[in-house]
């Protein structure tokens, strides 16, 4: 693939985008119809954390000079997934208290390792709101590699996945190994979560993953629709957004997230229009 080693810093940036505009919606109707959407800030705030560490370990000692803070967010991502998992377990009536908990300790931790770090703002900016500028060859090879594991734990646990989000209980009836695939879930949207970092940004990757399916809920009257229509809005918002944003020279993943904004913005229009307003009376399945 030596053609890759050609691709200027905006066709990196566009690869890396399309991929992600594609997966994020993908989780995020999964997310949408389980009514979990928080999981992915939590997640993001942990990713942040592994940046963060990354950052230190690379100016503390010569050791780690070489170490791509990208594969230190992805381990931490990971172990967050761990985590949340495992507090859900120990809260069941209470699931939901798992990621503020989590989130809170990102946060505080990102905080302190930030403070003995002293790297640029320009450096921070792209870490937490996104830039196409810093998307490298080596974080096109790292977008294939996670996309690919991504994509491939998707179609394996496709249906494993559609069960436990409509009837948990009725899939833990029928077979299906519930903790098992929730704990595969929320490691594909940690992986999700990782590879967004450069283009969406920490801080911002959640919309990209909630507003597609959010927009395309209100069009979709079948999950299978939700999903292709999130997939095309999440495609469009990722698209408009780093166009706009190399032309007006503002940050990527805030472009991102208008775009994706304005297309929630018709599509909310476009429900008022058609009369369908009681969002909770109509279920997807």
């Amino acid at each position: 693939m030596e053609w890759i080693q050609d691709w200027s810093f905006l066709e990196r940036g566009l690869f890396a985008g399309m991929v992600i505009g594609f997966l994020s919606p993908v989780l995020g109707a999964f997310l949408f119809v389980r009514r979990m959407t928080i999981i992915s800030e939590g997640l993001s705030h942990v990713t942040l954390t592994g940046i963060t560490a990354g950052l230190v370990l690379m100016q503390v000692t010569a050791v780690f000079s070489w170490l791509n803070p990208l594969y230190t967010g992805l381990l931490a991502a990971i172990f967050g997934a761990f985590i949340i998992e495992r507090l859900r377990g120990m809260y069941r009536a209470f699931e939901e208290v798992s990621v503020p908990i989590l989130l809170s300790a990102a946060v505080g931790a990102s905080a302190v390792l930030m403070s003995l770090v002293p790297t640029s703002y320009a450096e921070w900016y792209s870490y937490l709101f996104g830039s196409i500028l810093t998307v490298r060859q080596e974080d096109v090879w790292f977008t294939i590699g996670v996309g690919a594991v991504t994509l491939l734990l998707m179609l394996l646990f496709y249906k494993e996945l559609l069960a436990i989000s409509f009837d948990q209980e009725f899939a833990s009836v029928t077979g299906v190994p519930v903790q098992r695939v929730n704990m595969v879930f929320t490691l594909l949207l940690a992986l999700v979560i990782a590879l967004s970092m450069k283009i969406v940004g920490i801080l911002l990757v959640g919309a990209l993953i909630i507003l597609p399916t959010a927009a395309a809920y209100l069009i979709a009257k079948s999950f299978r629709r939700m999903l292709l229509l999130g997939i095309l809005f999440g495609e469009a918002s990722v698209l408009g957004g780093i166009t706009a944003s190399y032309y007006l020279d503002v940050a990527t993943g805030g472009m991102i997230v208008v775009c994706g904004l304005l297309l929630f913005t018709a599509a909310l229009v476009s429900a008022f229009v058609r009369g369908r307003t009681g969002l909770g009376e109509e279920r997807i399945t």
